[in-house]
């Protein structure tokens, strides 16, 4: 891993410490943002007709949009702590690859950005934004590497992947000298650093006398989700929750690797170079049809959120885009907010929760993370009003068809 990671991180990944302390330039960082507003939806409250209590945590605040931010500025501060002078990333709608862009701009590092071809074509505003914080940008799969080169050989309109758009950061890493390869999502260092999310929102509740059942979030590989109920599902597990919390898990009927997915062991990247983990998994060779919540779109799943899924832990509701754009549209409506596609996807959970207790007469909290605003997702929201979304469903074939593939080029894992 010390390829690929400064030791630190890789300390933080395989760590038992239940705390660790923020350094304190990354602390100067955050306060440009931080902390992040909690808001009462008593609008969408009013709207629904419904007895719940809608709280949501904004992270659109933050200078890229987004919740990204939060883990790419510790990234960025350990690997130039460690010496590394540039670092290379993927990014799927561009969220995490701005928000890389954005952290290693104070700290004087070089970052090289392979995005996802269809997004790269449908958010050109994406790529500019991380040009202005002095990243260089290439659509992938690209002819910049052995991966993407292969890639192009065999399907020139290839429309790139995650999986394929980690495979060419990994690359450029592996061959760069002082270059480290810095991840947004999935493994657990990038997930604790977002809990600062969770632990905000569990002060700013507790002054409002306030405590969630039911904690909600969207899922692509898990890290925003993460960053949100892990405090809870802390406080649940230690006997320190006043509620018997739940927690549920939304991700895409496009990309739904937590409830058509495999649990099994399986590269996070396209082109095999990165280490096997555990996880919920559609196959590595998934390449996503190019719906609009481009944040969506992994092949895989954060392996902690894999296992709670898989002990039942938390519960996984999967929605088509039509279905969370409607939300969405409701949301907007009721609050002015304009969410990004990913954390609509929440929004639809919420809503119907919120209905539920409207049926029943239930008064219960419902906390979810608004991870991002949607400012640069016009293009998603004009094709929704225009009639040109489809509610597109990834067929089960060609999920059987890639983790086939899958089993049998790895053939023990399915004998475990």
């Amino acid at each position: 891993m010390e390829v690929l990671f400064p030791k630190e991180l890789i300390r933080q990944e395989v760590s038992g410490r239940r705390w660790v302390p923020i350094p304190g330039e990354v602390r100067e960082v955050y306060r440009l943002w931080r902390p992040t507003p909690l808001y009462r939806a008593t609008g969408l409250e009013r709207a629904l007709k419904t007895p719940a209590h809608i709280y949501y945590k904004y992270e659109g605040v933050s200078p890229p949009g987004s919740h990204k931010p939060n883990t790419a500025v510790a990234q960025a501060y350990y690997n130039r702590e460690e010496g590394t002078e540039r670092l290379t990333t993927e990014t799927g709608a561009g969220q995490w690859g701005s928000a890389l862009a954005f952290a290693d701009m104070f700290f004087d590092l070089e970052t090289i950005v392979y995005m996802v071809r269809v997004s790269y074509e449908q958010k050109p505003y994406r790529r500019v934004l991380m040009q202005l914080y002095g990243a260089k940008v290439y659509p992938s799969p690209s002819d910049r590497t052995e991966v993407g080169r292969k890639i192009l050989e065999e399907d020139p309109d290839n429309p790139g992947s995650l999986g394929i758009a980690i495979s060419e950061a990994v690359e450029e890493c592996i061959r760069g000298e002082r270059t480290k390869y810095s991840l947004g999502s999935v493994l657990n260092h990038v997930l604790m650093h977002q809990t600062v999310i969770g632990l905000e929102a569990l002060e700013q509740l507790r002054e409002l006398e306030e405590y969630p059942d039911k904690v909600i979030g969207c899922v692509g590989g898990g890290s925003s989700f993460s960053g949100l109920f892990w405090p809870f599902y802390y406080e649940k597990k230690t006997g320190r929750s006043p509620k018997p919390v739940e927690f549920i898990a939304v991700e895409s009927t496009a990309c739904p690797s937590l409830s058509l997915g495999e649990y099994l062991y399986d590269h996070g990247d396209s082109g095999r170079i990165i280490p096997l983990v555990k996880m919920y998994t559609l196959g590595h060779e998934f390449i996503p049809d190019p719906i609009h919540a481009g944040g969506l779109r992994y092949h895989g799943m954060a392996p902690t959120l894999s296992l709670l899924v898989r002990r039942g832990e938390v519960e996984v509701r999967v929605y088509d885009q039509v279905e969370v754009f409607n939300a969405a549209s409701r949301f907007i409506r009721a609050e002015g907010f304009i969410p990004a596609p990913e954390p609509a996807h929440a929004i639809k959970a919420v809503i119907d929760e919120a209905l539920r207790c409207k049926e029943t007469g239930k008064e219960e909290t419902l906390l979810f993370l608004l991870c991002g605003h949607g400012h640069f997702d016009m293009k998603a929201y004009d094709d929704f009003l225009q009639g040109r979304l489809p509610p597109y469903r990834y067929p089960r074939e060609k999920i059987e068809e890639s983790l086939d593939r899958l089993k049998k080029l790895y053939p023990w894992i399915t004998k475990r």
